[in-house]
């Protein structure tokens, strides 16, 4: 069965659940649902397509669902593949159809399908501009680098619904169990909109003015009532890079189990101390995707490595580059480096992480001479102390 959207708003997403890494990156294995609505009113408008995966799935709904209307518009709000794989097929199959899109959106259209003229068939959009389907009003909304620079947003306003482009989304199928829905929107929007806060500040402030009582992603279900409003209090922190729980990553990257028992260790001390929360990640096995995530989710890191060909072992080489990547800012940070000879995965790490913007590195960095010895524990515990402080 068909989530059930609104009486005049059909839900005609598909759920990918033999998708194995979404952007060929993050690993998904609860699979994605890619994000379609149909609107039907005395104009018949489509919301966005999906992945050329699930063309085939989607057309039959989407007939379906028409049950032999005719579509006058198909609104592009994002130009990202597994929004757009069915572009080609509706403007073909339907040669009186309009394309709405900002213009940035119809030049990348034109980019994405060789062929395709939409010179007479487009209505560019921009902040305000409106579209009226008979019973209710579309209003658009610019949200450039919310993730790319071409994405608009659209707001019902009979349904009451911010139909969100990427914003708002989440990692899974459609029917998610609700107790992932937290996590797997954490590590979304981090790793896909992480980068680009105050871009996403800036659209919760033009999507403040509407009346919305639903939001309707491109990924993940449609948010109602608490949980919508948990999402957009979420998105608040986020966007502005604050700290969402209070507490401890302990990230390590480790080769041959030494460095690894030195941040459990010190995981332990930590909990010992009163930190309000301990998460240890394994950079080595575990979800890199997840780790950066509870890198922005905590108000403190310690990064705990090997040494490794006079630099740093490269899970935590990585790991770092992810967060300077996603603007990982406004967070304390400590180091722990191991080395048998001539340790180097501190210095390697601490220059890395200079070149971030508002940053505390915790001093002094922490040095292991290839196990964790008993004699080192009251420095951890000053470490631990430090980092807390």
């Amino acid at each position: 069965m068909e989530p059930v959207i609104s009486p005049t708003i059909k839900y005609i997403g598909v759920d990918d659940r033999d998708l194995d890494l979404f952007e060929s990156q993050y690993r998904v294995p609860e699979g994605m649902c890619y994000n379609s609505y149909l609107i039907l009113d005395e104009k018949v408008c489509i919301m966005d397509t999906v992945d050329p995966r699930c063309v085939d799935e989607w057309n039959n709904k989407l007939h379906a669902a028409l049950d032999g209307r005719t579509p006058d518009y198909l609104v592009v709000q994002h130009v990202e593949p597994d929004h757009a794989g069915a572009i080609a097929d509706v403007v073909n199959a339907y040669p009186d159809l309009k394309v709405v899109a900002s213009a940035k959106a119809i030049a990348f259209i034109a980019q994405f399908n060789e062929g395709i003229d939409l010179s007479d068939r487009s209505i560019a959009v921009t902040d305000g501009s409106t579209l009226e389907l008979g019973t209710r009003t579309l209003t658009f909304a610019t949200a450039p680098m919310v993730h790319w620079p071409e994405v608009i947003v659209t707001y019902d306003d009979k349904d009451k619904a911010l139909f969100s482009a990427d914003a708002f989304g989440r990692f899974g199928f459609y029917e998610l169990d609700d107790d992932k829905w937290l996590e797997e929107s954490r590590r979304y929007y981090i790793n896909i909109c992480g980068r680009y806060g105050m871009q996403v500040g800036k659209l919760l402030e033009k999507v403040a003015k509407f009346d919305v009582e639903m939001i309707c992603s491109l990924h993940g279900n449609v948010l109602r009532g608490e949980k919508k409003a948990e999402a957009i209090r979420l998105y608040h922190i986020w966007a502005k890079y604050e700290v969402e729980t209070p507490g401890v990553l302990v990230a390590y990257a480790s080769i041959h189990g030494s460095t690894k028992a030195a941040a459990l260790r010190l995981a332990e001390i930590l909990k010992e101390k009163g930190a309000p929360a301990v998460e240890v990640a394994d950079l080595a096995r575990g979800l890199m995707d997840k780790a950066v995530s509870d890198a922005f989710r905590y108000g403190s890191l310690v990064l705990c490595a090997s040494s490794y060909d006079s630099e740093v072992f490269p899970p935590m080489h990585y790991f770092i580059h992810k967060l300077r990547l996603k603007g990982y800012q406004n967070r304390r940070v400590a180091i722990v480096e191991n080395g048998t000879w001539a340790p180097t995965a501190g210095k390697t790490m601490r220059a890395e992480l200079e070149a971030f913007k508002k940053l505390d590195i915790v001093e002094p960095v922490f040095t292991i001479k290839s196990t964790l010895k008993s004699t080192d524990v009251t420095a951890l515990e000053t470490l631990a102390e430090a980092v807390l402080a």
